[in-house]
């Protein structure tokens, strides 16, 4: 990203904010406020996919270390760990996300064998319009 990590870390730990810019995140519901660290704070996220279902699923904030890492435990109909690393790249900033999640619904997991190739190619859209829609913001609120 071509924003400082300060900029960048702002709208990623701001997550009722995502619906703004990343067009698969349709609803952000806070669920639990969490500890004045963050620590704790439940969220029900739905997303829409390139693939014609959507995905919802509850993230607790599970480690927050400013300005670096933003981590969470997903429940519902994913079920696994997300992280958001940021570290400086010269003038910009690195982002990268870890997301280590498995299917719970029974169709996902019945047909996840075969359709393994399109849950990752749907992934990697849904994360490419993230990727968009933060550069598109960085540069409308510098």
């Amino acid at each position: 990203m071509e924003a400082p990590v300060a900029r960048v870390w702002e709208e990623l730990n701001r997550p009722d904010d995502w619906p703004a810019w990343w067009r698969a995140v349709k609803r952000v519901e806070k669920i639990a406020a969490g500890g004045p660290d963050g620590i704790g704070a439940v969220r029900r996220f739905t997303w829409a996919t390139a693939l014609p279902y959507t995905i919802t699923f509850d993230m607790e904030a599970t480690r927050i270390e400013p300005m670096h890492i933003l981590e969470g435990r997903a429940r519902g109909e994913l079920d696994g760990i997300g992280r958001w690393t940021v570290t400086p790249n010269g003038a910009g900033t690195r982002v990268r996300y870890d997301w280590q999640v498995e299917l719970t619904k029974l169709w996902q997991r019945t047909l996840a064998p075969v359709l393994r190739p399109a849950f990752a190619w749907n992934h990697n859209v849904v994360m490419g319009w993230g990727h968009e829609g933060l550069v598109q913001r960085l540069r409308q609120r510098p």
